[in-house]
């Protein structure tokens, strides 16, 4: 059975519900508009889902033309508007300088009232990704991993991919088969993509992507079957980075060069 693209997830609002379109063109750096902003607390640090797991409850809808955020709030409220950006702020991202701007309107409140804490929103001049410093722009899990940590876990029901807020999830391959491209370039839709590494788990994946609330003890799992990857921990999936930007849509074909 030939790899394909089974399913695309991106955030727009760091940490806020995932946003699933039909494709996707990829470019240097990954998708043009995830990770567009980022939240953090009162004291400048970065408020996820580790700290506030309710958040991923609230669905962003963002157009990066028109500039134009809408927020779908648990409680049905929806708000948006054009968003319109205060001055730049000196802001740091996983211990690197992250340029950043922060966002004038309703949103912040908004977004407040999940998360249980004031916050700010940022404006991110660059993709607020974990990984982009070091080439992870773009990130794989396939549905054959998933189903074997269902089999770890004991779970009767399939494992909710979103909970690992992965770029593309793959259908055709076996277990892990991913770990295998490490260090090799793979072509997915029109572009390629360099093969840099796995991805370590934290505890954001125990939560379940539709509440977040902690219901799968998913690092528990790893411990037990996947203690140490070749670049990290508790791995799950692997980052790569955008060599030859291109088009990627559900059902292309994924395969290494």
């Amino acid at each position: 059975m030939t790899a394909c693209v089974d399913r695309i997830s991106i955030a727009p609002v760091k940490s806020l519900g995932l946003v699933h379109p039909d494709h996707v063109e990829l470019q240097h750096g990954g998708v043009q508009g995830d990770r567009r902003f980022w939240l953090v607390d009162s004291n400048g640090y970065l408020l996820n889902n580790k700290r506030a797991g309710p958040l991923m409850t609230i669905r962003p809808e963002w157009d990066e033309a028109s500039r134009t955020l809408v927020l779908d709030l648990p409680d049905g409220r929806r708000v948006g508007g054009v968003v319109e950006l205060g001055d730049p702020e000196q802001m740091v991202l996983y211990g690197r300088p992250h340029p950043s701007r922060r966002v004038l309107g309703p949103w912040e409140d908004a977004i407040a009232t999940v998360a249980g804490r004031p916050l700010k929103l940022l404006w991110s001049e660059e993709h607020a990704t974990d990984r982009g410093a070091i080439g992870g722009d773009v990130s794989f899990v396939s549905t054959g991993s998933l189903e074997r940590l269902r089999a770890e876990l004991g779970e009767p029901g399939a494992v909710d991919g979103r909970r690992f807020r992965m770029l593309f999830e793959l259908d055709g391959l076996e277990p892990h088969e991913e770990d295998t491209w490490i260090g090799s370039t793979i072509r997915v839709g029109s572009a390629e993509v360099d093969v840099n590494g796995d991805v370590g788990r934290c505890a954001v994946t125990t939560l379940d992507p539709d509440t977040g609330l902690r219901d799968l003890d998913t690092l528990g799992a790893l411990t037990r079957y996947r203690p140490e990857g070749l670049t990290d921990p508790l791995p799950f999936g692997v980052y790569g980075a955008v060599t030859v930007p291109g088009r990627v849509a559900v059902g292309d074909p994924v395969a290494p060069i």
